[in-house]
């Protein structure tokens, strides 16, 4: 039966207010602060960046618990089902939350791990809110953007800050100020700051200085615009980021200064300067994090992890040899599509006193050994990264089949895991129709086959294998050796595996399966013990691989890299 303040509501008896309250019980105002992040001019402007970079100094310097939100404006429900193309790299968190790529980001800048609670979408809130129209929870109301939307989007933020008692929730509007989906959430953001009071709620802006080749002189009146919409909005910027490839002059921060009403100390410019790891230690010499704890009276703890980063850094200056990796893919002309993979090498090579450079191949075009040796010419190590569908997978065997033959260190990837056994039960173990029943549904040789739970399923999004899982790792092998344990946790996005019944035949000629799912014979990473380096996982090393802790298969590889190098 309906509750009796449903049918009060419904009857006419319900008292009648405006405002929609949504605080979870227990939350304190004032005992978490609020940063808002929003962006003006131009998409991709560096929102990410600048959000994490700031996260990762109130943490490791001044000890600050930091929990980051990202809000994305697309109505789909979470990033599962959207086109690297698009969006570039589907990122996923512990929990199996298919998420944006600044979560990635956010997870190497904070050396956290975050959860479903840090992502959330137009898609989540509305669906949250037809859900609770069509359980009765609005006591009868007619639903609207004001109170209902926005009073969900803070019920958000505010049930992430007494779930973590985070001393800052620092939240990153997604899109750029003036696009019709994400202008609800900017008056969330208002509403918040009018809720929370003085001294709760920080407001930066990142703005893009344009600089016309034909002109030859930095111009902000666009910047001034974006500030202007922002400002017509009722939110007044605490702080203006000024994005730009070269140093932005004092005339230009004056500028922005007097449109902004913020002081020009407060107008600062991390430019194209080339090394997202060295960002913190800039806003630190900025005094970027003085002025936020002044604006937020934030206590001002410290943490030793700050100096940790720096001398990661100091690395990065100091390092020699150049390795060169080939990653062999179908998004290469998409660089996003495949960032925590690049992340993660950037953040490994420093540690072995090295450099990458990073050689992209489209292996659509590669139909044969000549092309492969070819487009891998000079390549110290090769990565054959995770993908879906029929596409390139052709060339990305004809690239693992030199690796192999010629004993260039080789990491394949989820997909590459899966095209590392196509190629070997072709090859070597003599299974010339070898396929995957995602390629080729009718094979007669299916090694890669689909997971018998994904049989079941109709809808696409959310429904891999996903998230966080446990691998057994066996003694006496490479990954046992890189790993120094018997089980680690590594994460996963993939509905096919190696198929059980091809093990025997796989191990016979060869292959050794060091790591597999407790208690199933699903297996998890596979090498060949002859090679220099030749290791494939089913799940995904670079999600979990961090710039003060790099993951460890990385580390072999690049460490395989630098010797075959030397040779």
């Amino acid at each position: 039966m309906p509750g009796k303040k449903l049918l009060d509501s419904l009857s006419g008896k319900s008292d009648e207010h405006e405002f929609y309250d949504n605080t979870p019980k227990g939350y304190v105002k004032g005992k978490t602060k609020y940063i808002i992040v929003t962006g003006s001019v131009i998409s991709g402007v560096g929102k990410g960046t600048f959000s994490s970079c700031l996260g990762n100094l109130l943490k490791l310097l001044h000890g600050l618990r930091v929990e980051p939100v990202k809000f994305d404006g697309y109505l789909n429900y979470d990033a599962g089902t959207l086109n690297p193309y698009r969006h570039g790299e589907v990122f996923v968190l512990d929990d199996g939350t298919e998420c944006d790529l600044d979560l990635g980001t956010y997870e190497r800048m904070l050396n956290a791990t975050l959860s479903h609670d840090n992502y959330i979408t137009a898609g989540k809130i509305f669906k949250t809110i037809i859900d609770k129209e069509r359980a009765g929870k609005y006591l009868g109301r007619d639903v609207q953007f004001i109170p209902h939307v926005t009073g969900e989007i803070k019920g958000f933020l505010r049930s992430l800050a007494a779930k973590s008692k985070a001393d800052v929730v620092l939240v990153e509007v997604g899109g750029t100020v003036g696009d019709i989906e994400n202008s609800y959430f900017l008056e969330a953001m208002r509403e918040l700051a009018y809720e929370e009071g003085k001294n709760n709620v920080c407001f930066i802006n990142v703005v893009y200085i344009l600089e016309p080749g034909s002109l030859g002189e930095q111009k902000s009146k666009a910047a001034q615009l974006g500030i202007k919409g922002l400002m017509s909005l009722g939110i007044q910027p605490d702080m203006i980021v000024c994005r730009s490839e070269r140093p932005v002059s004092e005339k230009i921060k004056e500028k922005i200064s007097i449109y902004s009403n913020v002081p020009v100390s407060r107008v600062i410019n991390p430019y194209d300067f080339g090394n997202i790891h060295k960002i913190p230690i800039f806003l630190k010499e900025t005094g970027v994090d003085r002025e936020i704890i002044r604006l937020l009276e934030l206590k001002n703890g410290s943490s030793a992890g700050f100096l940790e980063w720096e001398n990661m850094t100091k690395k990065i200056d100091s390092a020699g040899e150049t390795i060169n990796i080939a990653i062999t893919g179908k998004y290469t002309g998409v660089h996003d599509s495949y960032l925590s993979i690049i992340k993660a090498l950037e953040h490994t090579v420093p540690y072995f006193n090295a450099k990458v450079d990073i050689k992209w191949i489209d292996t659509t075009s590669i139909k044969n050994k000549t092309d492969a040796e070819k487009v891998l010419d000079g390549a110290d190590g090769v990565i054959v990264p995770g993908g879906f569908g029929t596409r390139g997978t052709e060339g990305k065997m004809e690239c693992i089949k030199y690796t192999r033959e010629n004993n260039i260190p080789f990491l394949g990837l989820c997909f590459g895991f899966q095209m590392a056994l196509m190629e070997f039960a072709r090859n070597v173990c003599g299974l010339r129709m070898a396929s995957s029943t995602e390629i080729e549904p009718d094979t007669k040789e299916p090694v890669i086959d689909i997971l018998p739970e994904q049989k079941r399923l109709e809808n696409l999004g959310g429904t891999m294998r996903l998230g966080g899982k446990d691998v057994e790792i066996k003694p006496g092998t490479v990954a046992s050796r890189l790993y120094g344990k018997t089980v680690v946790r590594e994460r996963f996005r993939h509905r096919f595996e190696c198929n059980p019944k091809y093990i025997d035949v796989l191990e016979k000629n060869g292959i050794v399966f060091s790591g597999k799912a407790p208690k199933h014979p699903i297996m998890q990473i596979l090498e060949l013990p002859d090679k220099s380096f030749f290791l494939a996982t089913q799940f995904h090393p670079e999600f979990t691989s961090r710039p003060l802790s790099p993951n460890p298969l990385f580390r072999g590889f690049v460490e395989a890299c630098l010797k075959g190098k030397k040779t």
